[in-house]
């Protein structure tokens, strides 16, 4: 048996490996602070931090993260990590600096600009370029770009979060929330059900207080989403009778090999869209030959079948070609040094708002997510899942759809909710998940609808219920 003098030698070291830990998390949290960034406001000041967190040491994996807190009270507030999808386009370049961040990308990327409606005003917010690939995170092992799908994804991001509240420990024990739209509708709900899942079995260190979760325009079910992208079309004056008759005859979308008659007709519906924005179908079109964003889109129409598009577009009253001014911002030399990234020049070529390389090679192989929505529902998370209704890619009737298949009973009837008296959209709420429409927004909801979106987030993590009264 130890005796005293042992016990409290131990004691000793374990305090002292704490402290050296903690002190070394201190020194990486103060390494990633950025003070400035080129071209930002001086006013109002902006509490941000940026860098790298190793996700695979083996590997030589790392993931770039790009953090704001709170604008006020950030020891009050929850923990909101947002991701955006693709797969293989950039929380920073759409999320952070185009839609809710608090400093957002002006013309050609000379300079950022203050966002009064960003979700840092209500939560502590975390953005993550994800998967590997994307953005300025990288990796040493080739072959990693060529095993990517959701469970490699979800393993990186969850890796990235343990150690990333190890940097942040005073974030350690606040709620956390996980959001994020389009392919990401695959990798939130994966991601919560894996931090769900180890939770259960590991407290202390590695526990993660996740309350839930919410997603836009998100990719959920192939068939619903299928079917409601040709219905969608069909209903907004896309696409003619006759096509969607034949949609109807040919398209067994349970399917996922279409058959040759399906690709053909479902080639005209996309052909419909080459001159208007599938993202947002009342929305100029961007008319700028970017040479970032016009491979995809070209892509996009040669093969209709492709899981999801770079998206590059902006809604009405906004410039509709942002992706390009957020390349020209994260390329230059003085942002990457401001920003921390790219510091040991690992990253291949420029930065792009999307990787066509990732889009190219990832390989799908879950088809569904409502299973996982089940089993977080009955574990009692907060789920929310909001739709843009003008979005044409994955539009609000295949949401409906995917809503509807959970069979969950109805807590409050469809209605609609307030903003400034006048209808935002709608909203019905089940005994376990809420879902919203964004009236007039496309596929970027925060982008399109800035001042719906703050209400939309501010109202799910307080738990609340949209505004019913004008």
């Amino acid at each position: 048996m130890a005796g005293p003098g042992i016990l409290r030698l131990y004691l000793v070291s374990a305090l002292a490996l704490s402290s050296c830990s903690l002190s070394l998390a201190s020194d990486q949290r103060n390494a990633d602070r950025v003070v400035r960034l080129p071209g930002q406001p001086e006013s109002p000041s902006v509490s941000q931090f940026s860098g790298y967190v190793t996700v695979n040491e083996r590997h030589g994996r790392a993931l770039f993260y790009w953090f704001f807190e709170a604008q006020t009270t950030p020891e009050e507030k929850p923990l909101l990590l947002w991701l955006n999808g693709g797969p293989g386009c950039s929380s920073i370049g759409y999320g952070a600096v185009s839609e809710l961040g608090p400093l957002t990308v002006v013309r050609q990327g000379a300079a950022l600009k203050f966002n009064e409606y960003a979700w840092n005003k209500e939560a502590n917010l975390l953005f993550l370029e994800s998967p590997v690939g994307v953005g300025f995170s990288y990796t040493n092992t080739s072959s990693d770009l060529d095993s990517l799908n959701d469970d490699f994804v979800a393993e990186d991001a969850y890796s990235f979060l343990v150690n990333w509240l190890e940097r942040f420990p005073e974030y350690k024990n606040r709620e956390f929330y996980i959001s994020g739209e389009s392919y990401a509708g695959h990798y939130v709900p994966q991601l919560a059900e894996l931090v769900y899942e180890r939770n259960q079995n590991k407290k202390g260190k590695s526990y993660i207080d996740l309350k839930g979760f919410i997603v836009g325009n998100p990719i959920t079910n192939d068939y619903f989403d299928s079917r409601g992208l040709a219905e969608y079309a069909w209903s907004h004056a896309v696409v003619s009778d006759e096509v969607y008759k034949s949609i109807k005859k040919y398209c067994d979308f349970k399917n996922s090999n279409w058959s040759n008659d399906c690709s053909a007709t479902m080639d005209i519906v996309y052909s419909q869209y080459q001159e208007i924005d599938i993202y947002n179908i009342y929305a100029p079109k961007c008319l700028l030959n970017q040479t970032s964003a016009s491979s995809a889109v070209q892509a996009f129409f040669e093969n209709g079948q492709d899981q999801f598009r770079r998206r590059i577009r902006m809604f009405s009253g906004y410039d509709p070609c942002y992706s390009s001014y957020a390349e020209d911002y994260f390329n230059r030399k003085d942002v990457q040094r401001a920003l921390h990234a790219n510091v040991s020049g690992l990253v291949p070529g420029k930065w792009r708002a999307c990787s066509d390389p990732i889009l190219n090679s990832y390989n799908f192989s879950v088809f569904s997510v409502l299973p996982i929505y089940s089993k977080l529902i009955k574990g009692g998370l907060r789920v929310w899942l909001y739709s843009g209704d003008a979005d044409g890619r994955v539009p609000v009737i295949g949401s409906r759809y995917c809503v509807e298949a959970l069979g969950l009973p109805i807590k409050t009837q469809w209605q609609p909710w307030y903003l400034d008296k006048q209808v935002a959209g709608r909203f019905v709420e089940y005994h376990g998940m809420s879902m919203v429409t964004v009236r007039g927004a496309g596929h970027l909801v925060p982008l399109n609808k800035p001042a719906e979106s703050l209400t939309l987030i501010n109202t799910f993590l307080r738990g609340e219920q949209l505004p019913t009264q004008r």
